[in-house]
């Protein structure tokens, strides 16, 4: 009987010093997440310094693919993806191709009379986050002979750009069509009737 009990502690120990470092990785990856979150968040509102940021990581890519002479297939589906995001974040929330605008808020154009502020499908900060994230995963893949798949770039570039044309051609129209401009250059505000102090108005009487 002592025996059995014996064994069951021992058990009961292995099972405790087997979770421990379980238990001690999980609560060292929350720790990196949590700071990594807060890092993100505090670099919200600085986006000159964060696309700087993302203007370094591209040209370290460019460089690396450049002397490598490879991995064209990765530049590839890396400017496909691009693209993508460049389309979301010209796209407005709503598309007024699917929705009823007729009733709810419209799009902001030049000649409107009350600014309304254009609302992206992709906002700024999580199309910065995905495409500089896109290029350091793209630049990880380099390392890895798998993906230097031999191809014929000029054919590949030939046809990323032409894929380019004819979508941002589409985006374009889609923007005349629909009268909304992707851009606004901060608030407008508005400034109510000048006071007229005392000593002006004595001057205009003079």
């Amino acid at each position: 009987m002592r025996n059995m009990e014996s064994s069951a502690a021992g058990g009961g120990g292995g099972d405790l010093s087997s979770s421990f470092p379980s238990s001690v990785v999980s609560e060292w990856n929350f720790a990196v997440s949590r700071r990594y979150q807060y890092l993100l968040d505090k670099s919200t509102p600085h986006v000159l310094r964060r696309w700087m940021a993302f203007a370094v990581i591209a040209s370290i890519y460019v460089i690396r693919v450049f002397f490598l002479q490879g991995f064209y297939i990765v530049s590839y589906g890396l400017g496909i993806y691009i693209l993508n995001l460049l389309i979301a974040f010209l796209s407005p929330q709503v598309d007024p191709e699917i929705e009823d605008l007729s009733d709810g808020p419209t799009l902001p154009t030049r000649g409107s009379e009350e600014f309304r502020p254009f609302v992206r499908r992709l906002p700024e900060f999580k199309f910065w986050y995905s495409i500089t994230k896109a290029f350091c995963i793209a630049f990880v893949m380099t390392f890895f002979i798998v993906f230097d798949v031999p191809v014929f770039w000029p054919v590949l570039l030939f046809y990323w750009l032409m894929l380019f044309t004819l979508t941002m051609k589409k985006q374009i129209l889609h923007m005349v069509k629909y009268k909304y401009v992707p851009f606004t250059c901060g608030k407008q505000r508005y400034t109510g009737k000048k006071v007229v102090s005392t000593d002006d108005a004595s001057l205009s009487r003079d």
